[in-house]
């Protein structure tokens, strides 16, 4: 395995969420050298001059090579989206009966639901918290599953399989009867909080097969959310190797590409724009052009 197939295969695996996979290029770009900013804060010089980033929920903004004569000769931009199809947990989740417990699910984007049935499903995503702050949470262990019936049950199946995606796609994920607010409690948990801490939260199932090499040669990498964190990585690669000299090299990993793209941290929101002003405003405090002819002469992928 090369390089850069190993750090593709890492984020891959880090990535169980778009607020995991934001936190995993974070820890790289800060292990680089990269400064966090806040959006909240007054930025400098000092700050934006530097490599630097920012982040917004699952989206990341990042960039090096800010000055007026590199923003006026260009951006050299690379898109990505930190989101991918899945399941996710609906607000009041606690379902079930026959003496099962399930969790209502709801679709995010357009998954393939048949790829869903019979896997091991952890959980992973943000939980908002009466302090204010936000946590993350990852279930790594197998605590759900989608069983397909038994073909005695289903002689057709492999004629064709519908599912329809509420009465189908809810996971089994312990015995019992539901009770309210049980998930909340099972949230809580994990994170280490008590339930009445928790406001909300986003949170979503994921396949627990790690990302591997696959092929005779091991010439392939096989894995789940591959679409678009292999963008994502290899986005942040390019930024980490390059040596702006005549242009801002920039990165922009958004959230909810796979359903519009348009939310404060989508492609179609106002972040990157705020960001790409907010550089100007700096860098260019005499120039009030200076972003425009930029981004006149500048370059997306």
């Amino acid at each position: 395995m090369n390089e850069i197939s190993s750090r593709m295969i890492d984020l891959l695996d880090a990535s169980p969420s778009p607020y995991h996979a934001v936190a995993a290029m974070a820890s790289r770009l800060d292990a680089a050298g990269f400064k966090r900013l806040a959006e909240s804060q007054r930025w400098t010089h000092a700050d934006v001059e530097q490599p630097a980033y920012v982040v917004r929920g699952g989206t990341l903004v990042a960039w090096q090579g800010a000055s007026h004569a590199n923003l006026v000769n260009g951006l050299r931009l690379v898109g990505a989206h930190s989101d991918s199809p899945n399941l996710r947990i609906k607000p009041q989740p606690d379902t079930g009966g026959f003496g099962y417990q399930q969790l209502a699910i709801e679709i995010y984007g357009s998954p393939l639901l048949n790829s869903w049935l019979d896997r091991d499903l952890g959980l992973a995503g943000r939980v908002a918290l009466r302090s204010g702050e936000t946590a993350l949470v990852n279930v790594t262990r197998p605590i759900m599953r989608i069983p397909q019936l038994a073909i005695h049950l289903d002689r057709n199946v492999n004629d064709g399989l519908t599912l329809d995606k509420q009465a189908h796609l809810t996971p089994i994920w312990a015995t019992g009867t539901p009770k309210v607010n049980e998930f909340n409690e099972f949230l809580a948990s994990e994170v280490g909080v008590t339930p009445g801490d928790i406001l909300a939260f986003d949170v979503m199932t994921h396949d627990l097969t790690p990302a591997s090499e696959l092929g005779r040669d091991g010439e392939f990498i096989a894995s789940a959310r591959i679409d678009n964190l292999n963008s994502c990585a290899c986005a942040l690669d390019a930024l980490l190797k390059t040596t702006p000299a005549r242009h801002m090299a920039m990165m922009a990993v958004f959230d909810h590409e796979e359903v519009g793209s348009e939310t404060t941290t989508g492609a179609m929101g106002a972040m990157l724009h705020s960001v790409l002003q907010r550089i100007a405003l700096v860098v260019a405090p005499g120039d009030p052009q200076a972003l425009h002819r930029g981004l006149a002469n500048g370059f997306c992928v």
